[in-house]
């Protein structure tokens, strides 16, 4: 087994390695004068099973061509079998057309990687589970849930609490958290005016006196979360957390959270974490690592990957 890296989160590609007990392959991607991806393999990989770590988040566009490179010198390499590891896959929010003459950017992404020549794709917390239908290939979707149920145990064993879906949408994520921490589900009922945008409506479920625990798996300008934990102090909680996958955070959302009434913001290194998240005074980041190379491990030997959430 090999593992191989673009340039999109090198510090989680060397942890995993750590974890996995092997080195990150030899591998050199740079960029030409007018931005062109140039990749090179310095070392065999001859019948190997290739593991390519990258996950597809901003530059969107340059990572993803990068993994696709990856992927085509990998196969022209004679590469026995290419797993495509994306701890965050990007466009998986352009699952479906919103409105009339537009793309589902989520397929065309799925087939640019399978086309490419990749055997098989490993990911984490999809924006929607039915993404796994637009590859043609094996697909993984892993969860995050167990690396956050561990923490929250750790750091919060003691009080009420209640987990919150931010929309009617990630109601089966919320439910599925609640499950394995022994907590109540809450709803925030909000409409979204236009992208970008969101407001909040009502609170479905009883929060009063209690801590709420906001789940998603996608934070990016922040508002809804922000929104959210103003509604739920306004019922009567006693302070709101955030646990969110993916910290996009474009624009002015760490400071928007900053400024915010939320406690804690909680997020993965799924996507590499900028120095603004670093030194943000209530955002807290969780490693991935060992969920990542576990599932790589097992993948490499064959083994059951979802009893990794039984």
């Amino acid at each position: 087994m090999k593992l191989v890296a673009g340039n999109s989160n090198r510090p989680l590609a060397e942890a995993i390695a750590a974890y996995l007990g092997i080195p990150l392959g030899k591998c050199q991607v740079k960029r030409f004068a007018d931005m062109e991806i140039f990749v090179e393999l310095q070392e065999n990989v001859r019948g190997e099973d290739v593991f390519i770590l990258q996950s597809t988040s901003f530059p969107a566009n340059d990572h993803l061509m990068e993994m696709l490179i990856l992927i085509d010198a990998l196969k022209r390499s004679s590469a026995k079998r290419i797993t495509a590891v994306m701890p965050y896959f990007g466009y998986a929010r352009q699952d479906r057309r919103t409105a009339g003459r537009t793309p589902i950017s989520a397929k065309l992404v799925a087939n640019l990687i399978t086309e490419a020549g990749a055997d098989r794709v490993l990911t984490l917390d999809l924006h929607a589970g039915q993404i796994q239908g637009f590859f043609d290939i094996p697909t993984d979707n892993l969860f995050s849930a167990p690396v956050m149920v561990r923490d929250i145990k750790e750091r919060m064993a003691n009080g009420d609490k209640v987990v919150v879906s931010p929309d009617v949408g990630g109601v089966v994520r919320a439910r599925a958290l609640a499950k394995r921490i022994d907590a109540q589900l809450a709803i925030v009922d909000k409409r979204r005016e236009r992208p970008g945008e969101s407001e909040v409506m009502s609170i479905i479920g009883d929060v009063a006196g209690r801590s709420c625990l906001l789940v998603d798996d996608i934070v990016d300008s922040g508002g809804t979360l922000c929104n959210a934990a103003e509604a739920l102090l306004e019922k009567g909680a006693t302070e709101v957390y955030a646990f969110i996958t993916h910290g996009v955070l474009s624009g002015g959302a760490v400071s928007r959270i900053a400024n915010s009434k939320l406690k804690e913001l909680v997020i993965t290194d799924s996507i590499m974490p900028t120095e603004a998240v670093k030194v943000a005074r209530n955002i807290r980041v969780l490693s991935i690592d060992s969920l990542m190379g576990e599932a790589i491990a097992r993948t490499a030997s064959e083994s059951s990957v979802s009893s990794l959430f039984d």
